[in-house]
């Protein structure tokens, strides 16, 4: 029983093999993507879970984070609202951050298989997740933390899967000229971008779209100059910024369903369990946070019992899970509702902008407590 198998090398799967390799388990992890490589992602990380990943002691205090404590937000006609982020966060590329991850799992003797998982199959109390051309590993417990969206979902047969989602996330890294702890979100019709500083005096800009505004233009460059730019601050920063990738990193078909956190046996964390919207940040925290969620009830019951009662361990997990982020995924998709058309996000920056008190609750809503470790 002290093998177990990691479907997906992300923030929640690099946290949890961790952490279990740490607590005794022979861990393997299955990613098809060798390390280091980017992935669509805001970058910014609340502090809630800065302390945590220094116990990890991975180098995170020495990779050239930016430390972030403001926040501006734009309505889509340019209208500006500035706050204060008392608790604040820090902005760290995936490219160095899950590459750093992955290291110190490693060297812990973490294994790692980058190859793609082809199906998984729970029977006679066991997992066994297939290789295409490469066999077959079994084990009795197995995570699910392979991202927002995948074909095992279909095969898995996950509702949320049959609901198209009408969104698609674009990333780059920029240079530019803006402050350095501040984090900026620009609101356009049908969607909204994110700007904050990573490493090496680079900056993140990432957003989500409606996928109707793809539609309607030939390409993602199109789109940017007939929607994005309609807000004049956006347009500025594309203007006037360095792009530092060829292309932008895209991705399509983002949902902010309800998920499941348990599908006949198989463990879910990180985006496989739930995504909050981008709006609100801090998706990056959370997949730490539920990543090490799931490792401590795994400890907590396996290491307890010399035989595996997997409802206790289910029930566990649900419940942590329940208490750290369901109230806060909800007040994501409502503040969300507040932005992303130009009579809305005008009116919501306006007041929030004669209500200090009120935005600082909304801010708050977005980042969670310390983690503990």
């Amino acid at each position: 029983m002290n093998n177990i198998l990691i479907i997906g090398g992300g923030l929640a799967g690099l946290t949890s093999a961790i952490l279990l390799q740490q607590n005794g388990f022979e861990v393997s992890v299955f990613e098809k993507k060798k390390y280091p490589f980017h992935r669509v992602c805001g970058e910014y990380i609340s502090n809630e879970v800065l302390q945590f990943l220094e116990s990890l002691n991975f180098g995170i205090s020495e990779s050239g984070y930016s430390t972030i404590n403001r926040l501006e937000v734009s309505s889509v006609s340019g209208k500006i609202l500035k706050a204060e982020l008392p608790s604040g966060g820090f902005g760290l590329s995936r490219f160095k951050l899950d590459h750093l991850l992955y290291q110190r799992a490693k060297s812990l003797g973490v294994t790692f298989i980058f190859e793609k998982v082809d199906h998984i199959n729970f029977q006679d109390d066991k997992f066994r997740i297939t290789i295409p051309g490469k066999g077959e590993y079994e084990s009795a417990i197995a995570i699910a933390a392979y991202g927002k969206r995948s074909n095992l979902d279909q095969k898995l047969n996950r509702s949320f899967f049959y609901r198209r989602s009408p969104y698609l996330g674009v990333k780059y890294h920029i240079r530019t000229e803006l402050a350095e702890n501040l984090i900026r979100l620009d609101n356009f019709q049908g969607g909204y971008s994110g700007v904050s500083r990573i490493e090496d005096e680079k900056f993140c800009l990432c957003y989500l779209s409606e996928t109707a505004n793809l539609k309607k233009y030939s390409g993602i460059a199109e789109m940017e100059e007939q929607v994005l730019f309609k807000n004049p601050r956006l347009k500025s920063l594309f203007r006037n910024s360095e792009f530092l990738f060829e292309n932008p990193i895209v991705i399509n078909e983002i949902s902010f369903a309800k998920k499941t956190l348990t599908e006949n046996h198989l463990l879910f964390c990180g985006d496989s369990a739930g995504m909050i919207t981008p709006l609100c940040g801090n998706g990056m925290a959370i997949a730490i946070h539920s990543g090490k969620i799931l490792a401590d009830s795994i400890i907590s019951h396996v290491k307890k019992d010399s035989e595996l009662n997997r409802l206790a361990l289910e029930n566990d997990y649900k419940l942590r899970w329940e208490k750290q982020f369901s109230l806060r995924l909800q007040s994501g998709r409502l503040i969300q509702k507040l932005f992303g058309s130009t009579l809305v996000s005008d009116l919501t920056v306006s007041v929030l902008g004669k209500l200090p008190t009120l935005t600082q609750k909304l801010v708050k809503k977005t980042h969670g407590d310390t983690l503990m470790y």
